[in-house]
């Protein structure tokens, strides 16, 4: 059966749900909090409720194929710090979306996202000489090889936990009613230090193994079935090509132009869930 008619889907629908798949490929390997522009397609083209459950197998795929390519630069002792207080935002997430409509999911989730945008800038404002722990890495280490210490600074230490719990927090919550617990976790990585390559391989893992674990609870809910992997199956092939010009073009693009893409990529998708 044609998986347009079954989803009455317009060759200029199909054409926009592409070129979404396409981005989500570019923003793993690339600028992650990008595809927060694809979720905002996907729910344009398709149901709200339906798009949820059909965007999550496109993810999953672009995160398989980033940490494919980024698996030698995931940082675990900083994983293992998020997961547990992950797992309290998806629970708190789940408890939110039991009363609250779809309007005030999207403003809540659009005000954090400009909110963690706006103290990132800030912190970003502050005399490098005085940044301390919370000071993005942006020193000279442009090329592929870039990366601070195997440790960031803003990890490590009672601080450093304390903010991987509070982000932690907001990325289970963002990614359990919407997909978009991307730019959450690109504004704690970028606040923590990282560097291009450590960051891209920490956040592959984190969504890879994040999103496997929707998967029942999505299917449960009725949101992934044999329609929805219908559409996905034609969908993921668009991820490729994606993920290839993410990863041809990360390697040039220098620390400082990667920070300020991830950041501008956060606010767009902030002010799209806003202005919805």
């Amino acid at each position: 059966m044609n998986t347009m008619t079954l989803w009455h889907i317009s060759g200029w629908g199909f054409a926009a749900l592409a070129s979404a798949a396409v981005l989500v490929g570019f923003s793993k390997t690339a600028v992650s909090g990008a595809n927060t522009v694809s979720l905002a397609i996907f729910a344009a083209v398709l149901p709200a409720r339906a798009s949820t459950g059909v965007l999550l197998p496109v993810l999953i795929a672009g995160d398989v194929l980033a940490v494919l390519t980024y698996r030698r630069h995931a940082h675990w002792p900083t994983l293992w710090r998020l997961f547990p207080a992950v797992a309290a935002g998806v629970v708190a997430g789940t408890l939110f979306l039991m009363w609250a409509g779809d309007g005030v999911v999207r403003t809540s989730i659009g005000a954090i996202l400009l909110l963690m945008a706006g103290v990132t800038l800030w912190r970003r404002r502050r005399p490098q000489g005085a940044g301390g722990p919370d000071e993005p890495g942006v020193g000279g280490a442009d090329g592929p090889g870039a990366g601070g210490p195997d440790e960031p600074d803003a990890a490590a230490g009672r601080a450093g936990r304390a903010k991987a719990r509070s982000y932690g927090v907001l990325g289970g919550f963002t990614t359990m009613v919407a997909n978009a617990g991307g730019p959450v976790m690109s504004m704690y990585l970028l606040s923590a230090g990282f560097q291009k390559l450590g960051f891209l391989g920490t956040s592959a893992f984190f969504f890879l193994i994040v999103n496997l674990s929707k998967v029942p609870f999505s299917a449960g809910l009725g949101l992934i079935d044999g329609r929805s992997l219908l559409l996905d199956a034609a969908l993921a092939v668009f991820v490729v090509p994606g993920a290839l010009i993410g990863k041809w073009a990360v390697n040039r693009i220098n620390q400082r132009l990667f920070e300020q893409l991830v950041i501008a990529a956060t606010i767009v998708g902030g002010l799209q869930l806003l202005l919805r």
